[in-house]
């Protein structure tokens, strides 16, 4: 008779690992992501509509995103970190200006002149210059003027303002600018301002070439009329831009003897091209429109700079030669 067989003793099920995040492997996790199902530390998580998502379904889905636009078409930004870069720029020109007193002269707005051995600066109406002089100025090649001129600043103890040159301008940057990096977004607004920077150069260019020039106020000046008309378009005017215009007027006429009223002239009437142009473009194909009006204001400016050089070519003989 054959002996009885024990029962089959039952078998323990091999206990299964915890579930851990599919990013740090170390960490132990029971979330999943609601959209690719894979385990999610708290570090991973991002709160979605329903439930968490990790980071790269989050990177996937913003992909497929249409980014927030304003009503001119630029991108709904943060901080507005153009106008701060603009405000550090200046200063850090100012600073180099205190360093180093050469920095104006070489820099400055200046359409023409010539530099004796004595360092001071004459015109010149003969037909050779003589060898110890020499040309300086837009017309001589120095074309980086018409830009450069706009972020240098009379010296604390030189000019008419001296160091309220600079803090006037920057605060004026800081109040107007804000705003209008706001409604254009970082390009747009970047493009008004050195337009209208070298919309203030070019007219000083044109209509005192002889003449020296510093300041931010010509760009200061477009950027307050472009808004002018972005207030127009939105009907929406925190800061008074009719009140801005006439003050804006008001003091190119009054301080027309003491400051370079054809640099804010000119900023004052690029601003307002240049706003015209990005507030009024029609909302289909407003990217090319305004491309291409910003463009045009460009070319305008360059060629109102390149028939003024051929002008003064031909009236000084030796700076042809």
């Amino acid at each position: 008779m054959d002996a009885t067989q024990p029962a089959d003793t039952p078998q323990t099920p091999e206990a299964r690992p915890d579930p851990v995040c599919y990013r740090h492997t170390s960490r132990e996790s029971h979330v999943r992501c609601t959209r690719c199902d894979r385990y999610i530390c708290p570090d991973c998580m991002r709160e979605a509509a329903v439930g968490y998502q990790c980071p790269e379904c989050v990177k996937a889905g913003n992909q497929g995103m249409r980014q927030a636009r304003t009503q001119f078409g630029g991108r709904v930004g943060g901080a507005p970190y153009v106008t701060y870069g603009l405000i550090v720029l200046n200063v850090l020109a100012y600073l180099a200006e205190l360093a180093k007193s050469t920095v104006i002269d070489d820099f400055a707005m200046r359409g023409l002149a010539v530099i004796g051995p004595d360092g001071g600066y004459y015109l010149f109406h003969g037909f050779v210059l003589p060898s110890d002089f020499r040309a300086v100025g837009v017309a001589d090649g120095e074309w980086y003027r018409l830009i450069t001129s706009a972020f240098l600043h009379q010296p604390p103890t030189e000019g008419r303002f001296g160091i309220a040159h600079i803090l006037m301008n920057m605060f004026s940057l800081w109040v107007i600018g804000r705003v209008v990096e706001e409604r254009l977004g970082a390009v747009r607004y970047l493009a008004v301002y050195l337009l209208s920077a070298l919309g203030g150069s070019a007219l000083v260019y044109l209509l005192d070439p002889t003449g020296a020039a510093v300041g931010a106020s010509g760009a200061i000046f477009g950027l307050t009329s472009a808004y002018f008309v972005l207030s127009r378009r939105l009907h929406h005017d925190p800061l008074g831009g009719n009140r801005q215009m006439v003050s804006l007027v008001i003091w190119l006429v009054v301080s027309a003897g003491i400051t370079s009223w054809q640099g804010h002239l000119g900023g004052l009437l690029t601003g307002l091209a240049t706003g015209a142009v990005l507030a009024f473009a029609p909302a289909k194909q407003r990217t090319v429109v305004q491309v291409t009006g910003l463009a045009a204001t460009l070319a305008v400016l360059v060629t109102v700079v390149v028939l003024k050089t051929v002008d003064l070519a031909d009236a000084n003989p030796w700076l042809a030669g």
